[in-house]
């Protein structure tokens, strides 16, 4: 039996805003961009910079949260899975997105943006069910896409005592 993994750990800064939408099935989803940065010296001895920016997106409880506690500039911890979606532009050219499906967040600023000695708050254990089927709605560069999403996981109570902030 052939295992296999689709696991990322993420921690950077949102570039934008998180955007919260709900689909027409209910579910509430929200997207938004972390930057991370990875740093290495060359073989002439000097310090090398490179950024990646990664497209995020939450589904469920976890994305109110994210919705409503993340903003431009906040550092986070985002734990998930990859997925890239493909969709017909309306110039008739296929288009492709990958994405990081996140299930679990971990804000890493106090409320006055410092971190305060390793206080971290948490959103864990909240399910991430995605809508079965295709969602439509989520923008990207202007156009349309429509993407195929599997649905995963299981819903789980979220308990206001569970959330320490």
């Amino acid at each position: 039996m052939a295992m296999s993994l689709n696991k990322v750990q993420l921690i950077g800064n949102l570039t934008r805003d998180p955007e919260m939408k709900q689909i027409p099935g209910g579910q509430v989803v929200t997207s938004f961009g972390i930057a991370t940065n990875f740093t290495w010296t060359s073989k002439t001895g000097e310090k090398q910079n490179k950024t990646e920016f990664h497209n995020i997106v939450v589904w469920g409880k976890l994305a109110e949260i994210c919705g409503q506690y993340l903003k431009k500039g906040s550092k986070a911890y985002l734990e998930g899975r990859i997925q890239t979606r493909d969709w017909e532009g309306e110039d008739g050219v296929k288009r492709y997105r990958t994405e990081i499906i996140a299930d679990n967040m971990i804000m890493l600023d106090s409320k006055g943006g410092a971190m305060e000695g390793g206080f971290d708050r948490e959103a864990r254990g909240i399910s991430n069910a995605e809508p079965d089927g295709d969602f439509a709605g989520m923008e990207a560069g202007g156009s349309k896409e429509a993407g195929s999403s599997a649905g995963a996981g299981s819903e789980e109570e979220v308990k206001i005592d569970d959330l320490p902030f």
